[in-house]
């Protein structure tokens, strides 16, 4: 039997230093499944249609006219813009079934939270876009915590700053829920935290 590959996370973090939130999920899909070289980049995936609901009232707004995919540089400059982070979880994993399922992801290293929350300061806010992010962030906790259910929150200490942890839906079409509904969700947290 083979041994299966670690692989790297390919893209790196987003930190605008005056973030006040950070987005947080595990690890893009396989090459031929990513429509840019960016963060959620499967076009299948749900992410950029919802910022661009909420943000824009439109959900083609990060897409390149006429093509299936996403604006990556667009979307990096909004991130920048209005000062949300957006960085994996897992740094190092192996895909078991070769695919993007995180149920099939073996986490081989996780982010290094304390690093990265270093670079910015003002960030008071993790969301996190499913399961399996949100199972490795409370694996870097020391303390135990309940995690929070989706659209819910908790309080989230560590490194010694005080946070909040919110669970968004997972923006993956498996997920069974319209894009209406989540776009609904996560406007709600994006209220919550102030950014609309």
């Amino acid at each position: 039997m083979t041994e299966l590959p670690v692989e790297t996370h390919p893209f790196p973090p987003i930190l605008p230093p005056q973030a006040t939130v950070m987005m947080m999920g595990t690890f893009p899909p396989t090459p031929e499944k990513r429509c840019m070289e960016f963060h959620y980049p499967n076009f299948q995936n749900d992410m950029w249609r919802i910022y661009g609901l909420v943000f824009f009232n439109d959900k083609n707004y990060f897409q390149v006219k006429d093509e299936k995919c996403f604006d990556a540089e667009r979307i990096k400059a909004f991130l920048r813009e209005r000062g949300i982070a957006s960085c994996p979880t897992v740094w190092k994993a192996i895909r078991e079934q070769g695919n993007a399922s995180d149920k099939f992801l073996q986490i081989v290293e996780p982010v290094p939270l304390a690093k990265i929350l270093a670079q910015i300061p003002q960030c008071q806010w993790i969301f996190t876009t499913g399961g399996k992010a949100t199972e490795v962030l409370f694996s870097l906790v020391p303390e135990k915590l309940k995690e929070p259910k989706t659209n819910e929150w908790i309080d989230f200490p560590f490194a010694g700053r005080e946070l909040k942890l919110y669970r968004v839906p997972s923006t993956s079409r498996a997920y069974p829920l319209s894009l209406e509904k989540k776009a609904e969700a996560y406007r709600r947290f994006f209220q919550l935290a102030g950014i609309l």
